[in-house]
């Protein structure tokens, strides 16, 4: 038994909440059970709301910067859990992660440009591409045997017959779940070397990653790979904070990192949210045990999921996550065209899931669902589900 107790249900309702409060807004109906946006429905430790609770006591909320602490909380994590430095001139902070995909599109692509992508892939990718007036150039995963690869052949192929400018990788892959090996990485970042493109790696699931894998960042693979890359962290999936606004970009050359900064200086952005930084500070600083609970509980409910689906829903296949909260589930078997499987999903079995088909129109017959619930909240949406097809 661990420190803290994720069984706990938590009511988010009226709350503003995104995941809970605007099913009417977004899907016409309130009766549905969430499992949808990428946030946590797990409580902070009370150390990291006590450091909260004692900023907003304070009563003034001006305008707030990164400091020293700041810094050496961000620094301190990425160095112990992911094994590379961050240079104090290196770091930019941002309001959130599409924010900052965005000023990259714009900083490092003229209108018109081609970016490529790898779906299925978090949906904001495609559609920041397109909201910039620039080309969408997608290489898809290959889909075998249960699991995702790349097709490394098609990729430079593309980048090369599109004149591709800038590649948003995502690692840890969302919806996918899939953590790439260095090997893989370092050809990815081979081939972008060659042919003279940016790489903006979305590293922002990188600190769920279950047992038996390992997050290789896009940082490590050799400083002959740092003149064109954009890395994006962030603490807002780590340790549910979304809501406070906070991302860190870390940027080594100085040219492509002015370049940059000269975007988010057109938005109009300068100093961040003062409750953002001071819980990221807090969260980095002391969140460390917190998180290692999060993670083991994850793995409780992804052997949960997976021991559910075998042996009463043995028709929907668990596309085995190795990182992130997030399951991708296909369909395949169950419904032949992606309305009845909406149909299926929302009417049958009462549940709001991300469809497979913002992803990619290649996985309309997939569905992505959040896991980072207490339990009985996975359970009953799972028995939902059993009961749903079972009726189909």
């Amino acid at each position: 038994m661990g420190k803290y107790n994720f069984d706990e249900i938590i009511d988010r309702r009226n709350t503003s909440c995104l995941k809970y409060d605007f099913g009417i807004a977004r899907k016409g109906r309130d009766d549905l059970l969430p499992l949808w946006v990428a946030d946590m429905d797990f409580r902070l430790p009370e150390s990291i709301i006590e450091g909260l609770q004692q900023r907003v006591a304070h009563g003034i909320f001006g305008y707030t910067d990164s400091n020293e602490d700041y810094k050496n909380a961000v620094r301190g994590w990425y160095k112990k859990r992911h094994g590379y430095d961050i240079s104090d001139e290196w770091l930019t902070v941002v309001p959130g992660m599409v924010y900052s995909i965005a000023l990259a599109i714009k900083a490092f692509t003229e209108p018109g440009d081609s970016v490529i992508i790898q779906q299925p892939v978090y949906y904001p990718f495609m559609e920041t591409i397109k909201e910039n007036g620039r080309k969408v150039v997608n290489s898809q995963l290959v889909y075998a045997d249960g699991h995702y690869e790349i097709d490394f052949e098609d990729f430079e192929k593309k980048i090369v017959d599109e004149k591709v400018k800038l590649f948003l990788l995502c690692s840890p892959h969302n919806p996918v779940g899939k953590v790439w090996k260095k090997e893989e990485l370092t050809r990815l970042a081979e081939i972008c070397k060659r042919h003279d493109v940016y790489v903006f790696a979305d590293e922002i699931h990188c600190d769920f990653v279950y047992s038996g894998y390992k997050h290789t960042s896009f940082m490590t693979l050799g400083e002959e790979y740092l003149d064109k890359l954009v890395l994006g962290v962030a603490p807002t999936k780590t340790f549910n904070i979304a809501g406070l606004q906070i991302t860190n970009i870390v940027i080594a050359n100085a040219e492509v990192r002015l370049a940059f900064k000269r975007e988010n200086n057109k938005a109009g952005y300068s100093q961040p949210n003062v409750l953002g930084l001071h819980a990221a500070y807090l969260a980095y600083s002391k969140g460390e045990e917190w998180l290692d609970e999060v993670r083991e509980y994850l793995q409780g409910n992804l052997d949960f999921v997976r021991s559910f689906l075998k042996e009463k829903i043995p028709k929907v296949h668990l596309i085995e996550p190795q990182g992130t909260y997030l399951v991708w589930l296909d369909f395949s078997e169950v419904c032949d065209n992606h309305k009845d499987l909406e149909k299926l999903i929302v009417d049958g079995a009462k549940l709001w899931l991300d469809p497979g088909i913002i992803f990619g129109r290649e996985t309309a017959l997939f569905e992505r669902i959040n896991i980072a619930s207490p339990r009985k909240i996975i359970e009953q949406a799972l028995v939902q589900l059993y009961d749903a097809i079972n009726s189909h």
